[in-house]
């Protein structure tokens, strides 16, 4: 049977994740290129690496359906545009139409953050749910909203934007995107780094987390987490102010989605149940009573995947 490919693929700031799937969501080839960080060669970076893949898989391009692909910023779905992306010097880029001339295959462009989202709905924590919040909490905080199946792109793109909801309203940390107080300044792995560091110098409370910064000189959200396992006091504040603001932005997000499940992904999303755990309990908190029955908070499950996978979901529903 000459069954058809999808492709995958994910840019990311220093590798492009990319992947051949089946129409089952099954991955057949995965595999990473180094991201061109001045962002000029990427597409022909991608054409060059799928006609590799396929001559090593002795596979026929035809195969190939066509390009699901997200990147990182706002994103017109409908030409393909990325209208900024700070890291790779892009502005109004034409990203479809570039990918399609040097693939030769059609190709569809969605935001990171959405496809990583789409990819959970299809074959991850979001499956079977067509009303769905995905929050990934890395270096920074980003997020896809899909309603009835369909992801919340909004009037120029930047639908989903979860990460710069406005959690401390006067006084908060500055943030990339030029607001202050954003919850990707509290709940990203570097903001949990900064609030951790803040309070270390602001008190002298005995912690595991002053010595293990004295004996390595650095501090990571996975030490925090595993700290408050352990019940260290300034840990454990840092976490519950963490998933504090975690919980009540995601509660005021289901007020307006009422949705299925809130998948939760990401770096720091390693802490696993305990993050699960207390972010529902603030959760439930702040939601409406309704929603808060409606919702189930869940670990993502797809882990680098989830991009390419959502990548193939959008090349199968857009480009057939």
């Amino acid at each position: 049977m000459n069954e058809k490919w999808l492709v995958g693929v994910d840019l990311g700031g220093t590798t492009i994740k990319m992947a051949f799937i089946n129409m089952y969501g099954e991955i057949m080839s995965k595999w990473e290129i180094v991201t061109d960080k001045t962002g000029k060669s990427i597409t022909t970076d991608i054409a060059k690496a799928i006609d590799k893949k396929l001559e090593e898989l002795d596979q026929p391009k035809s195969k190939l359906i066509g390009i699901g692909m997200g990147a990182p910023g706002p994103v017109n779905m409908a030409t393909g545009l990325v209208y900024e992306t700070a890291n790779l010097g892009w502005k109004n880029f034409p990203l479809k139409d570039r990918l399609e001339i040097e693939t030769g295959l059609p190709a569809v462009i969605d935001n990171d953050a959405n496809i990583a989202a789409i990819g959970e709905m299809w074959k991850g924590a979001g499956e079977g749910a067509k009303d769905l919040i995905c929050v990934t909490l890395g270096t920074g905080v980003g997020g896809g909203i899909i309603a009835n199946g369909e992801v919340v792109h909004g009037v120029n793109g930047a639908g989903g934007e979860i990460g710069h909801i406005t959690s401390i309203p006067e006084g908060g940390a500055p943030c990339g995107c030029g607001k202050n107080g954003c919850l990707e300044t509290i709940a990203s792995a570097t903001g949990i780094v900064r609030l951790t560091l803040e309070k270390m110098n602001r008190t002298q409370t005995e912690s595991i987390l002053r010595k293990k910064y004295e004996e390595t000189g650095h501090i990571t959200s996975k030490m925090v987490f595993e700290a408050a396992q352990e019940n260290d006091e300034l840990a454990t504040e840092i976490i519950e102010f963490v998933t504090f603001h975690l919980g009540l932005a995601l509660a005021n997000l289901a007020n307006g989605l009422n949705p299925e499940k809130i998948v939760i992904g990401g770096g720091v999303s390693k802490a696993g149940d305990q993050l699960a755990e207390l972010v529902s309990n603030h959760f439930k908190k702040f939601a409406f009573p309704r929603v808060a029955l409606g919702a189930e908070i869940t670990i993502a499950t797809l882990g680098n995947d989830a991009g390419v996978i959502g990548g193939a979901w959008l090349a199968k529903t857009k480009l057939m």
